[in-house]
């Protein structure tokens, strides 16, 4: 690898930090009531977001749908098989609560986010119409309609909302 493709992974991996920060540094905002603030979080984290796909393209990153499902796919079964399980063994022993509930809630959702990589990508061009929801406390992400009751973190039916 290139020094300049270095670069460009490590500019792609900051950029990307970058734009989610923000993006939370904006919901705060908006909690406290300076919604200036929070319109310049998220207009900068929209810039954050243009350098990063960038980089990205010039990494070659983006190839078809179907590549781009099955890289999808592999990297959500790495982290709830390989990445997750240590950092929760270690939070554990470490006492570290709320890492844990982290780290568990994400390790959970990988597997439905794997699940449901490998179903589109099973189903790839079939051009079927299906809405998702996402549970804002853990991540939990659901086909067609939310559950009652999120069976990751157990937050009640209104905690989901869908993705456009």
């Amino acid at each position: 690898m290139s020094r300049t493709e270095k670069n460009l992974l490590e500019a792609f991996a900051g950029e990307s930090q970058a734009n989610r920060k923000y993006l939370a540094f904006a919901k705060k905002a908006d909690d406290e009531g300076f919604k200036q603030a929070a319109k310049l979080f998220r207009a900068a984290a929209e810039a954050e977001t243009i350098h990063a796909h960038n980089h990205l393209r010039e990494l070659k990153g983006i190839k078809s749908t179907k590549e781009n499902l099955g890289e999808a796919l592999d990297g959500e079964t790495h982290e709830f098989k390989s990445m997750y399980p240590g950092m929760i063994e270690e939070a554990r022993a470490e006492g570290a609560q709320g890492a844990l509930r982290s780290f568990q809630f994400a390790n959970d959702v990988e597997k439905i986010h794997a699940g449901l990589y490998k179903k589109a990508l099973d189903s790839l061009g079939s051009n079927e119409d299906v809405d998702y929801w996402v549970c804002k406390v853990c991540g939990n992400t659901v086909e067609n309609e939310p559950p009652d009751e999120c069976p990751v973190c157990k937050a009640k039916k209104a905690a989901f909302y869908k993705v456009a």
